[in-house]
């Protein structure tokens, strides 16, 4: 064999060699639907470790929780330290992990309506999400957010979720409420905040567990509405053995609407083991990515 075509087949050999990690890492990123898990349901809230075992789970990401509240006047993170940052965007460079949103949990079992602070505990969300290159985050409104049972409260929150509008667009992210309206309601709350850096972070068990049209909800958002999904329902069975929450009709009428983004699995933790992390959200996330995934 001559210097050329040995120079030639080794070449061909070393791509080869080559091509399958390539085109691995290439078809992750040109997936229309991609899927993370929550570290802080896979009892990892703002732990370094929560990168191997998303990984290890198979998801292609990590909704990264800001910490709790309690009585404090922003949440306990450690996401305002340079240092815990870095670390924190290396293990996910390594690791291929990408931080699809910060989470504001810690509002679940707050008023976000009537906390004094809520201010500085948004700029601390959003100046982690500016360090790290996150451009989505999660705002569950609270214990009185619901403004069906407490309507006198809306004014009050309108005006905060300006506030946060505002505080958003001059950081450049998108901030995803959830909220215990229909998706009707959710359309005139936008509408009256008035601004794209407030959308609804949509969550696949709260029109279930009303007893409503699921698919019909996702069109009256539509695309533009909706900035992230909680592929999830309420604890009990897998997903792939939940029969009120059919993925593969799901993902057609997201097709249908054009969105794409994060599929991001919460709950749907087996009856049985709730607490066997590895195995429900292995399990979870396997036939999320068998239904949404080339």
């Amino acid at each position: 064999m001559n210097r050329r075509k040995f120079i030639g087949r080794t070449a061909l050999l070393a791509g080869g060699l080559l091509f399958p990690a390539i085109s691995k890492a290439g078809a992750a990123k040109k997936q229309r639907y991609k899927v993370a898990v929550i570290d802080l349901m896979i009892l990892k809230r703002q732990k370094l470790s929560a990168f191997p075992l998303a990984k290890e789970l198979g998801a292609d990401g990590l909704e990264v929780d800001m910490g709790g509240l309690g009585d404090r006047e922003t949440f306990d993170s450690q996401l305002g330290d340079g240092e815990m940052r870095k670390q924190f965007l290396a293990k996910a460079r390594e690791l291929n992990v990408e931080i699809c949103s910060l989470a504001m949990t810690g509002f679940y079992a707050q008023s976000f309506a009537e906390r004094p602070t809520y201010q500085r505990m948004i700029r601390d969300c959003f100046d982690a999400m500016k360090a790290m290159d996150v451009k989505i985050a999660f705002l569950p409104l609270g214990i009185k957010g619901d403004l069906v049972k407490y309507p006198e409260l809306r004014p009050a929150i309108v005006e905060r979720l300006k506030v946060v509008a505002m505080m958003a667009a001059k950081a450049g992210v998108i901030v995803g409420i959830e909220t215990a309206l229909d998706a009707a309601g959710e359309v005139a709350l936008l509408n009256e905040i008035g601004s794209k850096h407030i959308q609804v972070y949509f969550n696949f068990s709260n029109p279930l567990k009303a007893g409503r049209d699921l698919h019909q909800e996702l069109r009256i958002l539509g695309k533009k509405r909706i900035c992230q999904i909680h592929c999830t329902d309420e604890d009990g069975v897998w997903l792939q053995n939940n029969t009120r929450l059919d993925l593969k009709k799901v993902k057609q009428t997201l097709d249908s609407m054009g969105w794409k983004g994060w599929l991001v699995i919460e709950r749907s933790r087996d009856a049985k083991e709730p607490t066997n992390v590895k195995k429900n959200f292995t399990a979870n996330t396997a036939y999320v990515k068998s239904v949404f995934q080339e």
